[in-house]
């Protein structure tokens, strides 16, 4: 039995759109749920495009991982995206892939793994026959499983440790947040449990998590029924067993500043800090936190408060931003990849780069930041100014196919509507109160992790602990009172309960 796309119109995002209808996989919140064989697709068709957007969500990620085998997840799904076929090898099949302008990426996340890929409709045909051939027959060999497994090490010895500080911070500080959760380790694992994995676990994950059941089949643009059948069909071969949903702890609340320092030669400080919230897009107080957040630190924008404070009046560094869910950024864009949804998320701010002689006052202006919304509220017209800014501007989440599709399929996830939809319907209706209410319940907090990669770890950690102030300096005149008297504040801001621990670069993600 095939089983037939669920469709709904998503009308908020469809106004903005210009793909033809917007069709939304999810029923209606509280019904029953039919018993299918397998999985509803999503499904979004157009006359107005030949192009066709296909995404395979596989509901299993990092947070699957055995102990131990750390890294399991995203090697197989990089075993299935890079490693061929039975029939064809991994060459053949980029060789294939090549007249008609297609590939097939994979990205494996804490709880899903997506695969996806663009392809015009008159060679649809034959791309689907060889993308749904990965899943059915990955080849497995033994010289691409060696192949991607040194890079997996690589990247995390070589790139993550070496040449991404940035990252290396934001990863410092997920494993600092999860310490004994499934979320806590790197996505692509550490150098010890990537060199503990065998092919023949590669085979067994796959067996027993790559299932019909498992997966999420999500088709935009230029399709037809046709298609979504054939396609359907070709996976019917998948195991058909369901794969376990994992169990997720609470994760813990620091009750000061527990601070890591990773130690290595670097020209500047990379500061990332934040805590647990048990807010996803289900929850309602999600629309207010957001409207707060881009209040705070817009990524890639100068609408938050922490750019415009830290950077555009102090020249303090590049990029301060803030988020209320975990944020990976797709490409060149400046926007977050689809399709990483996750059950348990975390309020982070990111600082970046900052100089080393003004890495205590950059975490102090954070966290007075921070602070001054959670007290004093968002004023009125910033209210206004903000929830103006991100209706309009989430409307470039979904400005491709493949993003409308990716958040389609993540609205299923979290029983919602896409999350513009959602947002160009709730937010019209949020008062200034809800919103300072929703922060006061979520982001007041008694402590929180905070991570900085630092060359000079002892002397930072010493100034950190000693308390004294930390005044800012500038190399031009000319700098308005208003900042310089709020500097003395800033300098001042009490660093309260503070746990310092120093790592060596070398010894991160090692075990």
């Amino acid at each position: 039995m095939i089983a037939r796309p669920i469709r709904s119109l998503g009308v908020a995002l469809a106004s903005v759109l210009s793909v033809g209808a917007f069709l939304l996989l999810s029923s209606a919140v509280g019904a029953e749920p039919k018993a299918e064989k397998t999985p509803t697709p999503v499904f979004l068709p157009s006359r107005s495009t030949p192009l066709v957007a296909i995404r395979f969500v596989f509901q299993v990620g990092s947070a699957h991982d055995p102990k131990g085998k750390e890294g399991l997840a995203a090697l197989t799904a990089a075993m299935i995206a890079e490693g061929g076929t039975k029939e064809l090898a991994y060459d053949q099949i980029l060789a294939k892939f090549y007249p008609m302008a297609a590939s097939l990426s994979s990205a494996c996340y804490k709880e899903n793994t997506v695969f996806s890929g663009e392809i015009h409709k008159d060679n649809l045909a034959r791309y689907e026959e060889l993308a749904t051939s990965m899943f059915t027959s990955p080849r497995f060999a033994p010289e691409d499983f060696e192949r991607l497994k040194n890079e997996s090490i690589d990247f995390v010895s070589k790139t993550l440790r070496g040449n991404n500080d940035e990252e290396l911070g934001k990863w410092t500080l997920q494993v600092e947040l999860y310490k004994n959760h499934p979320y806590g380790h790197v996505d692509r694992g550490t150098v010890q449990s990537l060199k503990a994995i065998t092919l023949d676990d590669v085979k067994a994950f796959y067996r027993t998590h790559y299932t019909r059941k498992a997966l999420k089949l999500g088709i935009a643009g230029g399709a037809d029924d046709a298609m979504l059948e054939r396609i359907q069909n070709r996976l019917s071969i998948l195991p058909n067993q369901n794969v376990p949903k994992l169990a997720l702890p609470t994760p813990a609340t620091p009750e000061g500043l527990d601070v890591t320092i990773v130690e290595k030669p670097a020209d500047s400080t990379a500061i990332s800090l934040g805590f647990p919230i048990d807010v996803t897009r289900h929850d309602d107080d999600f629309y207010a936190l957001a409207v707060a957040n881009s209040y705070l630190g817009e990524h890639r924008t100068f609408n938050g408060k922490l750019m415009q404070d830290l950077r555009g009046k102090r020249g303090l560094n590049y990029g301060d931003y803030s988020y209320i869910e975990d944020f990976i950024q797709e490409g060149m864009s400046t926007f977050p990849v689809p399709n990483n949804p996750r059950r348990q998320q975390a309020f982070t701010i990111w600082l970046r780069p900052v100089p080393k002689d003004r890495t205590v006052f950059a975490l102090r202006a954070a966290l007075w930041e921070l602070d001054r919304m959670i007290e004093e509220g968002i004023p009125a017209d910033d209210f206004e100014a903000t929830r103006s800014f991100l209706l309009n501007y989430s409307k470039l989440w979904v400005q491709t196919l493949s993003r409308r599709l990716g958040y389609a399929m993540d609205g299923a996830f979290y029983d919602r509507e896409d999350l513009v939809t959602e947002l160009a319907r709730r937010l019209p209706k949020l008062t200034v109160e809800q919103v300072n209410a929703a922060v006061r319940r979520h982001l007041k907090k008694p402590g929180m992790k905070i991570a900085i990669v630092s060359q000079d770890a002892r002397a930072l950690r010493d100034a950190l602990l000693s308390g004294k102030p930390s005044p800012m300096t500038y190399d031009t005149e000319g700098t308005p009172e208003s900042v310089l008297v709020e500097d003395k504040t800033i300098e001042k801001f009490p660093l309260k309960n503070m746990k310092v621990e120093i790592v060596p670069v070398d010894r991160m993600f090692e075990q």
